[in-house]
């Protein structure tokens, strides 16, 4: 029998979260977006929503789920509504989020990608950036993404 998947180490995300994207050079009003964490089965993973409400912009259903093959790492299967399928690998140490993906998966492999969040002292805000390699010559910023923690209301 393997031993049972614990995810609590993303206890920090689970919430609700509106989300602010900045498109380098885009001339693009405010979106609303929100992103969402849950537990499923207990604690053994962790389910994300993302909503966008624009039609350029996918919609994401996320597992989180813990990684045998790396101690204390995850992974991030990630299905939008383009039909896109993709794994990253995941880091998340309760400051730094990393998601990396360097290899191809579901979906062949186009570009690298990285995202690197830092949560706020407070935990209220996770502001970061996605990154992109098209061709191996380094990372470059593809688009900054931050989260914000909805509160609920007394």
């Amino acid at each position: 029998m393997t031993a049972p998947r614990d995810a609590s180490a993303l206890e920090p995300l689970i919430g609700s979260w509106s989300l602010h994207v900045d498109l380098p050079g885009a001339d693009i009003p405010e979106v609303p977006a929100r992103a969402t964490f849950e537990w499923l089965f207990g604690r053994a993973f962790v389910l994300q929503t993302d909503t966008v409400e624009h039609p350029d912009a996918p919609d994401g259903h996320i597992v989180i789920a813990p990684d045998p093959a790396r101690p204390g790492g995850f992974l991030q299967h990630y299905f939008d509504s383009r039909g896109v399928v993709r794994i990253y690998e995941m880091s998340f140490d309760g400051r730094e989020w990393v998601l990396l993906r360097q290899k191809a998966d579901f979906s062949p492999l186009h570009f690298a990608q990285r995202y690197v969040g830092r949560v706020s002292d407070d935990g209220d805000t996770i502001d970061g950036q996605w990154e992109i390699d098209e061709d191996g010559s380094g990372w470059r910023t593809d688009f900054r993404l931050t989260y914000h923690r909805m509160r609920e209301l007394p």
